[in-house]
């Protein structure tokens, strides 16, 4: 017997599976984020300031899954054009450097006072596409920002044998030194995505109450809060692991670009050795691990990772992590710690991936966490009186919760 679907019957199948992937999407992935953060100062002024955060995120709907995410907001990004920085480069006291990228706000006149210092991602620079969006998006608010490039990177010439890492955050207080020092104390917010939140946290972790002298407030974007089971997942089959082998290619190549500094000399690393990693905990253990003094890779993720330093922050910091993001699922975050802290906001995402959030059926240049940044950035310059009240009372909670 022959079997075939009639019109109405394939008519009725298509409207089924259409109404079935709508209501998906709507109770599954478009839904307003979770923010984790104890009542009072700091939450009641995000409620205030940041509308976004009452809105559902919607993600692209062709495009929601985590790896499709994170591998097409890279692509689509791309299309944004190279940003003609004005470049300043910083001498550190060990002979190194970085440099600083600049980009003017437009019409500073409209405008907050202050300037917002972004720190990129693992091999990125001032023009690596996640930045670009962000800075355009700030720029269009009429704030200044400036882009900190680590050693070697973004055409830098690497000075010394020393590069940078995650649990290392010498270099971004140099720049935060510099920058206090050249313009005349305005207010500096700090952006830092990905290993650039690491390093951004691991400053505020590290420097406590200094800290709040330089920094007005953070932000930190798709931090991979738990290195050590982070990169666990990364190494799972099939699609992580191949995540994983494309990220050791950019360090390798990162590292053999280097190799007029890096390679033979009395260190503690061989190139040769480093250029033969498959994964990224091959590349950690054979280079960054020895290169700022760990045991082995575990022991430099076990102290690049933040998830149980938050109580040791001191400065006004707004977390943005997708649930679904690949080096660290929403099991992964510290959402305990965030709902006890009195200035510590971690928003999640249901989707997003890593570094992806884009929005809507067609993305636009500014995605979701450009949009966010961007309404963060401006309403902190915008209310240092707000700022002050949740550094006082944060400061009282941690005083009478006996935090150090």
């Amino acid at each position: 017997m022959e079997w075939y679907y009639s019109d109405w019957q394939r008519t009725v199948v298509g409207l089924t599976l259409g109404a079935g992937c709508l209501l998906y999407y709507l109770l599954d992935a478009a839904k307003v984020p979770l923010v984790a953060c104890r009542r009072g100062a700091w939450r009641g002024f995000l409620e205030q300031h940041l509308t976004i955060l009452q809105e559902r995120y919607w993600p692209t709907p062709w495009c929601y899954e985590s790896l499709c995410q994170t591998i097409m907001a890279s692509v689509l990004r791309a299309r944004l054009p190279d940003i003609d920085y004005r470049r300043e480069v910083v001498g550190l006291k060990d002979g190194g450097q970085v440099s600083l990228d600049w980009l003017e706000a437009e019409g500073v006149a409209k405008g907050p006072a202050g300037l917002v210092l972004v720190l990129p991602g693992l091999t990125g620079s001032s023009q690596s596409e996640y930045v670009k969006g962000v800075v355009l998006e700030i720029q269009r608010a009429g704030v200044t920002s400036v882009v900190l490039n680590n050693r070697g990177m973004g055409g830098l010439t690497l000075l010394t044998t020393r590069t940078y890492c995650a649990a290392n955050s010498d270099d971004l207080e140099a720049a935060l030194k510099y920058l206090k020092e050249t313009r005349n104390g305005a207010p500096i917010v700090v952006i830092g995505i990905s290993l650039g939140g690491l390093i951004t946290g691991n400053y505020l972790a590290t420097r406590g109450e200094a800290a709040k002298d330089t920094v007005a407030a953070a932000a930190v974007v798709s931090v991979p809060w738990n290195m050590v089971e982070g990169l666990r997942r990364m190494e799972r089959p099939v699609c992580n692991l191949l995540l994983n082998r494309y990220l050791c290619s950019c360090l390798c190549e990162l590292a053999d670009s280097f190799s007029y500094q890096l390679a033979g000399g009395e260190h503690d690393w061989n190139l040769d050795d480093v250029m033969k990693s498959k994964t990224m905990r091959e590349f950690d253990t054979r280079f960054t691990a020895r290169q700022f003094g760990f045991r082995d890779a575990e022991d430099y993720y076990r102290s690049s990772s933040l998830h149980d330093h938050l109580h040791r922050v001191r400065v006004p910091l707004l977390c943005l992590n997708a649930a679904d993001d690949p080096f660290q699922p929403v099991s992964l975050l510290p959402l305990d710690a965030a709902k006890m802290s009195s200035h510590v906001a971690l928003v999640v995402t249901s989707r997003g991936g890593h570094i992806g959030f884009m929005e809507g059926l067609f993305p636009s240049r500014a995605y979701y966490s450009d949009r966010l940044l961007t309404q963060f950035v401006t309403s902190a310059l915008d209310n240092p009186e707000g700022l002050e009240k949740v550094t006082m009372e944060a400061g009282q909670w941690m005083t009478s919760n006996g935090c150090k």
